[in-house]
């Protein structure tokens, strides 16, 4: 059950990659939840790198927060992902959901990413 659920998981988020693209000045905002973390990096697919990364193993969250995988973790990941990344001067993203429902702890991240300013 479970293979078969990621499979499907996997095959959803190819098909959104071969419809998204991110650029320098309206880079991809990809998020990836595990059982146990989250992570959200933005990058660049013309060059492609990454441009930031955080995640919740990250020591800055880690020592805020005791447990890393719930919805609580995803907004303050949100929160602070969004600080960095207008700190960098980009304001524009594009949300890549990995094949995930948009719903729990992805929905989280969202939503504290638009209330930091990102516009997505």
């Amino acid at each position: 059950m479970a293979i078969v659920k990621e499979a499907k998981r996997i095959s959803r988020h190819k098909r959104i990659r071969a419809k998204i693209r991110g650029t320098e000045e309206c880079p991809r905002l990809c998020v990836h939840r595990g059982l146990r973390n989250i992570q959200a990096q933005l990058i660049d697919d013309t060059e492609s790198k990454t441009i930031l990364s955080l995640s919740t193993t990250a020591r800055e969250l880690r020592d805020k927060l005791g447990y890393c995988g719930n919805v609580k973790a995803a907004t303050l990941l949100g929160e602070m992902f969004a600080q960095k990344v207008t700190a960098k001067g980009i304001q524009k993203v594009v949300f890549d959901r990995s094949g995930f429902a948009y719903q729990g702890r992805i929905k989280a991240v969202a939503e504290a990413l638009r209330k930091g300013g990102l516009i997505f």
